[in-house]
């Protein structure tokens, strides 16, 4: 069918705008919800048991006991034996990995992301058990990794295999993955806003109720139960002073070299991983290669092994600079990206933090104004904004860590220069790398579908021609598909109601003396309603493969009020593409000046 008038810039004021709603919603987001309620206590267990497994292997490899002590890797007394250690580690996980899931290689977000976006949010029971004991054996073997990674993705997986249990979609499958990742990062480190806006920056791709609230659900469920298993506070209590507006100059200092570093670790990552990939080995035994790098750098600076929070806390509270912090940062970026390129289990958090903090410790005594503790923790939230590309996640993530509001200000302008500066110098982040690497794009742009912003009623064709219900098909193929043909299709009327389409390919299989009603109700067809939005049209014709449908007045009488086509789903995007592209000045200030310039005696005004 031909296409309907272009859509109107001019706000619509028919039924259909006045009966739509600022989201879509049904009775299923309550189910959802009550589920989310659910992963909020599973994944804070998980957490629970992850950071066991890690306490419990570094008391093992370290310290020779069966233990959940906390004890840090760097208290050892091994010597040279601690360069073999995170090697044994490594090659633990190599073989999970190989006979266990590939899975759970990597730091787990990329993996989430693409279950998200590429398999129907579907993770396996191997990977809900074998990433918490791959990365507690990794990290409590040295590897300077974090929980957080490792726990998104059991999390995930957890809530992937319940929702599974369940007859649910794709899409809230998806709402309940990211919920239980969410919730697992919450439990770890105390900020649920934090763990709210890493879903809505990185895993949700839309903002819509039915996958926001079980996300918000589970993350306050894991925040209420955190202090009756790991004490309440921030993870990082601090307080420095008021910034004054000289700062400035300094945070923008800071969030160049924040996101310079950021760059800097992405390339240096994925170079590394190249490397390994040109080995002559099997990736299992990767993981062991890279533990001995490890090793050495553990031997070199203990402090390098492990999570580090201890660590991150030195660095915030000013307990560490100068030569030794710069130090620390040099081997724990070294040891970091190589075990990470190698394939190993392990997140990525803590990591960016620890080297965020050592690098603003290492400025500290460059950037004017302020103390060295606000630019410990001004370059570590900026590190993690560039390194990320998730600006409003590092600014609370950093707040909620510290409860810091002093720091608030600086933290903002430091991380959104820094986000700036990878977005401009970097096509991807170093989550999405990996993905674009398996022949995947992740686009990262919200927005309004510019089909949703419309209704069927401003794109349809209206008063098209149609085709009587009683008339033969030599009738029809006389008057309809001769040589004045005009559409590809008609639609079949009877008394105004709609009964189907005919086509040429219907035309050629139908007898001279059959009725089109006869023809047309032969094939099923579908009709669609003019408050309906075209975004409910386009799914409708993409699921049923069609290529256009009928627009009737309600489902009872079936009045054929116009034909909806493929081509008029166009308008819509056409509209868009105008106001991103065409470039116009409605505000003419130099013709503005020209009228209001006063007109010389005796002349005349142009």
């Amino acid at each position: 069918m031909c296409s309907g008038s272009p859509v109107s810039a001019e706000p619509s004021h028919s039924a259909a705008a006045v009966r739509a709603g600022d989201f879509r919603t049904d009775s299923r987001l309550l189910l959802l919800s009550t589920f989310a309620v659910g992963l909020g206590v599973l994944s804070t267990l998980g957490a629970i048991v992850l950071l066991a497994a890690i306490r419990l292997f570094t008391n093992i490899f370290f310290f020779g006991t069966l233990s959940i002590a906390p004890r840090s890797p760097a208290d050892n007394h091994l010597g040279l034996g601690v360069l073999l250690i995170p090697a044994i580690g490594g090659l633990i996980v190599g073989l999970m990995a190989r006979y266990g899931t590939d899975k759970i290689r990597g730091h787990g977000i990329p993996e989430a992301i693409e279950a998200i976006l590429y398999g129907k949010s579907r993770l396996s029971l191997k990977v809900a058990i074998l990433k918490p004991l791959s990365s507690g054996v990794a990290i409590g073997s040295g590897g300077p990794f974090g929980a957080e990674g490792p726990i998104i993705m059991t999390g995930g997986a957890v809530a992937s295999l319940l929702a599974q249990a369940f007859h649910m979609t794709a899409t809230e499958r998806k709402a309940l993955l990211v919920a239980g990742s969410c919730a697992g990062m919450t439990a770890v480190f105390g900020t649920p806003l934090a763990a709210i806006l890493l879903a809505v920056e990185l895993l949700l791709f839309e903002l819509r109720p039915r996958s926001l609230l079980p996300v918000i659900l589970s993350c306050a469920v894991a925040a209420f139960l955190r202090p009756l298993w790991a004490g309440s506070g921030p993870l990082f209590p601090l307080t420095t002073q008021i910034p004054g507006p000289l700062i400035m100059f300094s945070c923008v200092l800071a969030g160049i070299a924040s996101g310079a570093l950021s760059a800097l670790m992405t390339s240096a990552l994925y170079r590394i991983e190249d490397l390994f990939e040109r080995l002559p080995l099997h990736w299992m035994w990767w993981p062991a290669i890279g533990g001995l790098v490890v090793g050495a750098g553990g031997y070199l600076a203990p402090r390098a092994l492990g999570v580090g929070y201890d660590v991150i806390g030195d660095l915030l509270a000013h307990r560490l600079q100068g030569g030794p912090a710069l130090g620390l940062l040099a081997v724990k970026l070294t040891i970091w990206a190589v075990a990470l390129g190698s394939g190993t289990s392990g997140g990525v958090l803590a990591p960016l933090l620890m080297i965020g903090a050592g690098l603003g410790s290492v400025l500290s005594v460059l950037l004017p104004g302020g103390e060295g503790s606000l630019w410990a923790l001004v370059c570590m939230a900026a590190t993690l904004a560039g390194t990320m590309r998730a600006p409003l996640t590092a600014v609370v993530f950093a707040f909620g860590l510290t409860h810091d509001v002093n720091a608030f200000l600086p933290t903002i302008l430091s991380c959104v220069v820094a986000y700036g500066f990878t977005v401009v110098v970097m096509p991807r982040s170093i989550l999405t790398e990996k993905i674009a690497r398996r022949g995947r794009h992740v686009f990262r742009e919200y927005g309004v579908d510019p089909l949703e912003r419309h209704f069927v009623e401003e794109v349809m064709t209206r008063d098209p021609i149609t085709i009587p219900a009683n008339l033969p098909m030599a009738q029809v193929r006389e008057q309809f598909f001769g040589l004045a043909q005009s559409h590809r299709a008609y639609p079949v009327v009877a008394d105004g109601r709609f009964l189907g389409f005919i086509d040429r390919q219907l035309l050629e299989g139908a007898s001279p003396e059959q009725s089109a009603a006869d023809v047309a109700r032969s094939v099923p067809t579908a009709v669609i309603l003019p408050h309906d939005t075209c975004r409910a049209a386009a799914l409708e014709l993409a699921a049923r493969s069609l290529e256009r449908m009928a627009v009737i007045d309600d489902r009872d009488s079936g009045t054929l009020l116009g034909v909806l086509s493929r081509s008029d789903l166009i308008e819509p995007a056409r509209a868009v593409h105008e106001e991103e592209r065409r470039r116009e000045r409605p505000l003419d200030i130099t013709a503005f000046l020209r009228r209001r310039r006063p007109v010389a005696r005796g002349g005349s005004a142009d």
